[in-house]
């Protein structure tokens, strides 16, 4: 199972949403960065749950760090980050390995993997495993020092309107049911020059990544969809100064593949969450029809709130990688 990504700041996740423990290797990170677990509590406590329409599973999310920093400084080694998982019930998930759920992974991990694969909590299919790429995000903001990382849900369950979003949110929740939504994230201060044409752009190397976050469908740049119904004379990006700052910016601040140095802005749509409590008729192993399968477990009615500092540090680690390339 290949579960790493990067060249210059490569990652590597292990664990699983119920495992003992589960944690992410990072090889790459430059000597000298001041770095403690400390550090990793302000994005960490934005994708912990507690939130109306998130999961009432609660996981302290300690960091742990193992390897790769000596009296709050990093060494230059590969750095280990460990976290452990205390609020565990897996046995909520015996029933799914012959009733799997819709749209989620337990029928590919079973026919990929072997009907032993661990898909207690969706195994490592699960967004627990976001933790990590958090993490990772939280020293790759620090190697993008002078970047500014930002994101905001711009559209859920259909709507547009943020003053609708708590109520969509909690009318699903109400139905035993879930939304999706939109995330947008804006990074500015990234600079110029980070990505190769074809197939280490920006864009691919981003998408990649971002891809991988489980639930996530669709990721655009710039106008991204909308933009391709405007003709070229409305879309292009008019550079109006020396330093290449443009008037309008449908690219997303990359041409080429490349960083122009204008923001770079990605939208990600995230797919309702799978596992609902509301009954849905789908086929059972065990006795070979169809059936109505209702989930148990924690969930949430809705993984986009969780979801905007995934985002974020998706991205991060993605350029980090690209500017220890140059």
């Amino acid at each position: 199972m290949h579960n790493s990504f990067g060249k210059a700041f490569r990652i590597e996740i292990y664990g699983g949403s119920h495992t003992e423990s589960l944690g992410v290797i990072i090889s790459g990170v430059p000597a000298g960065i001041n770095l403690c677990e400390a550090d990793f509590e302000a994005d960490l406590s934005r994708r912990r749950a507690g939130a109306k329409g998130t999961t009432p599973r609660r996981e302290g999310d300690i960091p742990h760090i193992v390897s790769g920093v000596r009296d709050g400084i990093t060494t230059g080694e590969k750095l280990e980050i460990v976290f452990y998982n205390e609020n565990t019930r897996s046995a909520d998930y015996d029933k799914l390995r012959v009733h799997p759920r819709p749209s989620h992974a337990d029928l590919t991990a079973r026919h990929k993997y072997g009907e032993e694969f661990d898909l207690r909590g969706g195994g490592i299919f699960s967004g627990r495993m976001t933790l990590l790429i958090v993490a990772a995000g939280v020293v790759a903001k620090k190697i993008m020092s002078g970047a500014t990382f930002s994101s905001q849900i711009v559209e859920l369950g259909g709507c547009r309107d943020a003053e609708q979003f708590a109520t969509i949110v909690a009318a699903a929740q109400g139905d035993a049911d879930s939304v999706g939504g939109v995330i947008e994230c804006i990074v500015t201060g990234a600079g110029r020059d980070l990505g190769e044409p074809f197939f280490d752009s920006v864009e691919s190397m981003a998408a990649h990544l971002l891809f991988a976050v489980p639930a996530v469908k669709g990721v655009e740049f710039g106008s991204g969809f909308e933009g391709v119904r405007l003709r070229g004379s409305e879309r292009n990006d008019r550079i109006i100064d020396d330093k290449g700052t443009t008037a309008t910016n449908h690219e997303g601040g990359i041409n080429g593949g490349i960083t122009n140095g204008n923001p770079i802005v990605v939208r990600v749509a995230i797919k309702p969450t799978p596992s609902i409590g509301l009954g849905q008729q789908t086929y059972n192993f065990a006795t070979q029809s169809v059936e109505e399968l209702k989930i148990g477990g924690r969930h949430d009615a809705c993984i986009v709130l969780r979801a905007s500092v995934v985002v974020e540090a998706a991205m991060a680690v993605v350029l980090a990688d690209l500017k220890l390339s140059l």
